[in-house]
This record gives structure tokens, C-alpha cells and sequence, in this order.
């Protein structure tokens, strides 16, 4: 004759696994990010925001800017819902080439793969890291990424950095702690990655400090309301 006793056990035992999974079922959809923080912004038109002409600089068509291949470029439309690629030129001859990717979705680490170290890796370039770089701009500090990016006889120096709604962050541990931050309030937050690179006659003879002038004349040229989401507040 089967044990009334450890039936009873059994059944709670199964009634508490139940509600155990239940809760951890009610807590997960709880927590999971919904609202979307880019619908409470102004919308960003990268090709409309970031003007083909400002300070001593303009717009020319006649460099190439390393871009990724199709592959990691299919994941990437994926990923960003805009990019914008251009190339700049002052009266100096001096060039800065520009890539950014927005996306309205900036929650995962699956964005890694627009990443220079990456993207310029995938096209057969050897990539330096030079560390971490603060530029001062006007009323901020712009924490960075600087690499040099060498192939054949081109030789690049590159800076870039993300950002998270307004804040500019760099890749690693400071990024995933900002996406915890808005995952854990419900929040699905935007974001951009952008890079800015010239061109060094040899690897003997880099200079990082177009850079620095190249964004101080961006931040002026840039909209009040969107310099935050670009450089960071």
C-alpha cells in the first residue's frame, strides 16, 4: 500500500518546484527591457546631423574608408539601423575619415563586430592598440580607444569610442555595467559607435592630434540637443 505521507510530499514538493519556476518565469519577463529610450529623443538622421562642411573642414568623395566585409556588413545592418562613412579634407590637405553606426538597440554585446579592432582586422590590416586616450572638449572629457592600423602602405591611426543614450563610454567592463544599468530598469537604450582615423605617411611618424582638432570643430558644428548623444554629456 503506497504511503499517504510521502505522497503528500511528493505533491508539495511538485506544487513548490511549480511556483518556483512560475515566479522565476513571472521575474524574467518582469525585468526584461521594453521600453524603447530612443522614442523619448528627437530622432537622429546621421546624414542630416553631421554636416558635409564645418570649421576647416569639408566633405571629399576621392579616399576610401575601410569598411567590412558583406559578411560582417550583413550582421551589422542587423545591428545599427543607420551608418554614415565619410571623408574629410582641410586647405592643409590633412584628411580625417569618419565611420559611425547608430542603432536604437544597444542592450547586447553582439555589437562588437563593427568594432575597428574587428572590422579592420577582417580586411587584413594589423592592428596596434594604443590604449585608452581622453580628449578635452568644450564642458567634456571624451574617453577613447586609439590603435594604429597598418596594410601594405597604408598606415592609419585610429580613435574611436561608444556611446549609450548620452553617456561616452569605451568597449569592456564600463560598457556591459551601463547596458546592466538600463536592462535592470526596463530600459532598451540607443547608441553609436563612432571612429574617426587619418593617414600616416610610415608607422615612425603617427600623430593622434588632427583627432583632438578635428572633434573640437565637430562639437561646434554639431546641434545643441544632439552633441550628448555623440560625445557624451
Amino acid at each position: 500500500m503506497a504511503d499517504p505521507t510521502a505522497s503528500r510530499k511528493v505533491s508539495a514538493t511538485l506544487v513548490l518546484a511549480c511556483a518556483l519556476m512560475l515566479a522565476a518565469a513571472g521575474a524574467a519577463y518582469a525585468l526584461k527591457p521594453r521600453h524603447m529610450l530612443a522614442d523619448d529623443k528627437p530622432q537622429i538622421l546621421l546624414d542630416k546631423v553631421v554636416p558635409t562642411s564645418f570649421g576647416e573642414w569639408h566633405e571629399d568623395n576621392s579616399i576610401p574608408i575601410v569598411t567590412s566585409d558583406p559578411t560582417v556588413q550583413a550582421k551589422i545592418d542587423t545591428l545599427y539601423s543607420q551608418t554614415l562613412n565619410r571623408a574629410y579634407v582641410n586647405a592643409q590637405g590633412e584628411y580625417v575619415l569618419v565611420s559611425i553606426a547608430y542603432g536604437k538597440n544597444q542592450n547586447s554585446q553582439s555589437t562588437a563586430a563593427h568594432r575597428p579592432e574587428f572590422c579592420y582586422g577582417a580586411q587584413g590590416f594589423h592592428v596596434e592598440n594604443k590604449g585608452y586616450h581622453t580628449i578635452d572638449l568644450k564642458g567634456r572629457q571624451l574617453k577613447t580607444v586609439q590603435l594604429l592600423a597598418d596594410k601594405d602602405n597604408r598606415v592609419e591611426p585610429i580613435t574611436y569610442w561608444v556611446t549609450l543614450s548620452d553617456e561616452a563610454i569605451v568597449p569592456g567592463v564600463e560598457r556591459k555595467i551601463a547596458q546592466l544599468k538600463y536592462g535592470l530598469q526596463g530600459l532598451i537604450v540607443d547608441g553609436m559607435l563612432v571612429r574617426i582615423s587619418t593617414l600616416s605617411p610610415n608607422k615612425n611618424d603617427v600623430d593622434f592630434s588632427t583627432h583632438a582638432r578635428f572633434l573640437l570643430d565637430l562639437e561646434n558644428a554639431l546641434p545643441a540637443d544632439m552633441k550628448p548623444r555623440f560625445l557624451g554629456s
